[in-house]
């Protein structure tokens, strides 16, 4: 509960409140314990806290039952009891749900989020695609290759169609960006295609999140509740943990530095924590520790959720300083050995044995230390934890429905939208594109060719005077065959004229398109002038 401008998430064994104190929920946390002790409960509470607070919240839903949390709970006799235990109706509870969002990168049981392909960029991607060092290194250079000409990645088909371009044109970029093995563009190709058979494409397109969207209240001052339906995207590993560690790379380019706020602008659960490691290359880790680390200056709080504090590293984990573990279970060495390190990391206690009462804690009991106002960890206390007030339970299909489609953000990300960028440039529709829509506001400049040329060709040629037949044709010169060199010349001018084109294209379609219709549309309206212009060049060049 969010009380006396408190987090309360539990009662020691004196009955006395234990608290998060909203200025340090920056500095990250820790829910861990055995399957069935109590973490999804202890989540909802923290959640729907920090919702009452007025901060907005991000929860990964693995098993489905996170989603509950937009309905009330129900009252029956255990919940009376815990009531009446922890003096909640002194302190104002009610049965009450949270104002909630899904979402679903699959579109298929919430508000589909999406990204770019250019904005998860090719060290991200790679990891979803499998990529070995050598593929990545690869990979990056086709995104510099596609910056470098200006052709945007949005979805898969971009993605696709510039590996391509890239292996037509090999020879001509080798020599620039490094030697282009053909075998390596094929072996991304299938990765593409098989992140496509698994549904991963609909996690490109557009229209794509706008993290400030995330930051937002409700009318009453409630942060909103993010809840990513999660259940058929932890199936891909990588893909789950990529993608979370997208989320906070966004946050932390996006927002500025704020030091230590009187409370979180955005705080991030992330449950099933160890498989954002598994497998982790050594690139990605740094990545992770580096988010970690310097994100609370942001205003961002991370709590992990997992069974073992062990799943995290150190590097990581000493990051954490608000900490619930419920109950660790000890079968074998490893787990005992896991057990004498999680009850290391709290300030001890001389009341109690910290390893010991770890392998005694009922469901819903944890081990519990937050920071102080200083930011020191508290000593450990044994804790009850509160019960929520929103439904321990999942929803139902009818309540999820009805949240879905009542969502503020339905409207805006519901239909996906096919803007122009590489694939449609590379393969010379974006030009078609741009050229049905403008020829009919465009007058024909001077001495320029319009559709109307071909149909007066005929009578022009009437009109032209005829040659004597007698007079023996001029036998035509054969041409030289250019040197290699000239090719160079050749090719050389025309990648300028078209580089040039290009650019003049899109500063025209930026300028009409951005007064007519706006920042977005300047975007599309320069990338599709630019692709036309660049098409007009490529026809003139060739006659």
């Amino acid at each position: 509960m969010y009380t006396n401008d408190l987090i309360w998430i539990a009662n020691n064994d004196k009955g006395e409140h234990l608290n998060i104190l909203p200025k340090m929920a920056n500095r990250h946390g820790l829910i861990a314990g055995a399957t069935g002790t109590g973490k999804t409960v202890t989540l909802k509470v923290m959640a729907e806290s920090f919702s009452d607070a007025g901060v907005p919240v991000f929860i990964a839903d693995v098993k489905g039952d996170v989603a509950g949390m937009l309905c009330p709970g129900e009252d029956n006799e255990n919940m009376q009891e815990r009531i009446k235990r922890f003096g909640l109706a002194d302190a104002g509870f009610t049965y009450k749900g949270c104002p909630s969002t899904i979402w679903d990168i699959y579109a298929e049981d919430g508000i589909t989020l999406r990204t770019t392909i250019s904005e998860a960029g090719p060290m991200l991607l790679a990891r979803i695609l499998e990529l070995n060092d050598l593929q990545t290194d690869l990979l990056t250079i086709i995104f510099k290759i596609a910056d470098d000409n200006q052709l945007l990645l949005i979805d898969t088909k971009d993605l696709k169609a510039m590996i391509k371009f890239v292996g037509e044109h090999a020879d001509e970029y080798s020599s620039d960006y490094g030697k282009i093995s053909g075998s390596s563009l094929d072996v991304i190709t299938r990765s593409v295609v098989a992140l496509e058979m698994n549904g991963g494409d609909k996690f490109f397109g557009e229209p794509d999140l706008d993290i400030n969207d995330w930051l937002g209240t409700t009318s009453d001052g409630k942060g909103m509740i993010h809840i990513l339906n999660s259940a058929k995207l932890v199936s891909n590993g990588r893909l789950y943990s990529t993608f979370l560690i997208w989320l906070v790379s966004e946050l932390f380019e996006n927002l500025p530095e704020v030091g230590d706020p009187e409370k979180p602008k955005l705080v991030f659960f992330f449950d099933e924590a160890h498989l954002l490691f598994n497998d982790a290359s050594k690139a990605f880790m740094e990545k992770i520790e580096q988010v970690v680390k310097l994100i609370r200056s942001k205003g961002v709080g991370i709590y992990f959720c997992t069974q073992n504090p062990s799943d995290i590293p150190g590097s990581v984990l000493s990051q954490l300083g608000n900490k619930v573990q419920h109950a660790l279970r000890a079968f074998t060495p490893a787990e005992q050995k896991g057990i004498k390190a999680a009850a290391d990391s709290f300030r001890e206690n001389p009341e109690f044995d910290s390893k010991e009462m770890l392998t005694m804690l009922g469901t819903g009991e944890a081990l519990v230390s937050f920071l102080d106002e200083k930011g020191t960890p508290q000593m450990v206390e044994k804790a009850n934890i509160l019960p929520p007030q929103c439904s321990m339970g999942a929803a139902s299909a009818e309540d999820r429905a009805k949240a879905i489609s009542g969502s503020p953000f339905f409207a805006k990300y519901a239909q996906a939208v096919d803007n122009v960028s590489a694939y449609e440039t590379l393969s010379g529709q974006g030009a078609a594109q741009a050229a049905a829509t403008d020829a009919p506001a465009v007058e024909a400049a001077p001495g320029t060719a319009t559709q109307e040329a071909p149909a007066e060709a005929p009578a022009e040629a009437e009109a032209a005077p005829a040659k004597p037949e007698a007079e023996p044709a001029a036998e035509a010169p054969k041409p030289e065959k250019p040197s290699k060199k000239d090719k160079k010349v050749s090719k050389a001018a025309q990648k300028a004229g078209r580089s040039a084109a290009g650019t003049i294209g899109r500063e025209i379609g930026k300028e009409v398109f951005g007064k007519a219709f706006g920042k977005k549309a300047a975007k599309v309206g320069g990338n599709a002038m630019a692709a036309f212009a660049r098409g007009l060049m490529d026809t003139l060049l060739k006659k």
